[in-house]
């Protein structure tokens, strides 16, 4: 039996944070409603595509069901209004006051079914004088002060990075999938519903830890920064954060004297002299492949990695052992998507095995609810 087996989600969202919430929430059992405008979900035009099926809109909706509703109509929030009330938890990610005027808010859905987990994702929050703003993860990232802060670590570089991998959507669907279940063990205990209220902007905050500390009391030295290697036939990293690690350094690298060397001895001698430490250890790493560099520092005991494209890193069979990738099916045959990053004893969490087709379930889900309209 999986945890969250009986428990029903009506999915208002679209994109990617809503989405990989919910799908999270489905891997752990429950049955999830994917509310989409006759048109669908955006990201199911969005490549790679095959045979016109995206595999980008199926890594965060396998698993749930897709029941197709037009909101602007009154038949559609009819609808959906019969369908939360016959269930147990909603998520949205639409921005501020659209759900509001659409009749479908918490106070408006919570005065019926006063249990009701609703849980609000947006890009500043649902309060405050920028909750109305627009915002995407790349907004989000560069308003953060993640992007920046990213920049200052760089060196020779003359304007911050350009951004591809959405942290900031991935990070609140985090948030979200975990304040729902806490939200949900408040329920079990004293009854009650709960609004919840995700921003984008509070997860990158929360992503900056050392940053949020060193704004606030800044030092006069620079962050001990771990920095790309050069192999002979790539890079790698390499990461002596404690003594025990840097001794071990020392001595797989045949530098035993670095341990006495007055510039590395100690934590704080190596804290002022990193860039020198950083140099000495490139010099070593430069004769040899990516590989070889990995193996001996692992078998040493020094955390160490070749930098992998995703393909090879999919294809790592640490991620095979451990069952971190699943097949899943759409309308175009079958693909790889990332089981969720937990793993319970019994298996029982894991994602879907296929991914919906557009309004697929829409004639069954509205049969099941009452008050259906004949």
């Amino acid at each position: 039996m999986k945890p969250l087996a009986g428990m029903r989600v009506v999915d208002f969202t679209s994109m990617i944070a809503g989405p990989y919430c919910t799908r999270l929430l489905a891997d752990c059992g429950a049955e999830v409603l994917k509310i989409e405008e006759p048109n669908g979900d955006h990201m199911r035009s969005r490549p790679p595509l095959r045979d016109g099926h995206s595999t980008y809109f199926g890594h965060l909706n396998a698993g749930k069901k897709s029941v197709v509703l037009d909101l602007k109509s009154a038949e559609g929030r009819d609808s959906a209004q019969r369908l939360v009330a016959a269930s147990d938890v909603v998520v949205e990610n639409f921005r501020p006051g659209v759900m509001k005027r659409l009749g479908l808010d918490y106070p408006a859905l919570s005065a019926t079914k006063p249990d009701l987990v609703y849980c609000s994702i947006s890009g500043f929050g649902q309060t405050g004088p920028r909750a109305e703003q627009p915002a995407y993860a790349p907004v989000i990232h560069a308003a953060s002060g993640f992007d920046h802060t990213q920049f200052t670590y760089q060196d020779g570089q003359d304007k911050p990075a350009k951004t591809g991998i959405f942290v900031a959507d991935v990070l609140a669907a985090v948030y979200a999938f975990g304040a729902i279940q806490t939200a949900l063990i408040g329920r079990l205990r004293h009854g009650n519903g709960q609004f919840i209220d995700v921003a984008l902007m509070d997860s990158m905050i929360n992503l900056l830890v050392f940053e949020c500390q060193e704004a606030q009391f800044p030092s006069k030295d620079r962050r001990p920064l771990y920095v790309p290697m050069r192999a002979s036939d790539g890079f790698v990293i390499v990461a002596p954060v404690n003594q025990r690690n840097f001794e071990q350094l020392a001595e797989a690298v045949g530098h035993p004297d670095w341990k006495t060397d007055p510039r590395f001895a100690t934590v704080a001698a190596r804290t002022t002299n990193w860039d020198a430490l950083m140099v000495a250890i490139e010099t070593w790493t430069a004769r040899r492949t990516a590989r070889d560099c990995e193996d001996i520092l692992m078998k040493a005991g020094v955390p160490c990695s070749r930098y992998l494209t995703v393909a090879e890193a999919m294809a790592d069979p640490q991620l095979a052992a451990r069952g971190a990738l699943a097949t899943v099916s759409d309308g175009a045959g079958a693909f790889l998507v990332p089981n969720p990053p937990f793993q319970f004893a019994d298996g029982s969490v894991g994602v879907g095995p296929d991914v919906p087709a557009l309004g697929g379930d829409t004639e069954a889900m509205l049969k099941k609810i009452p008050g259906r309209k004949q």
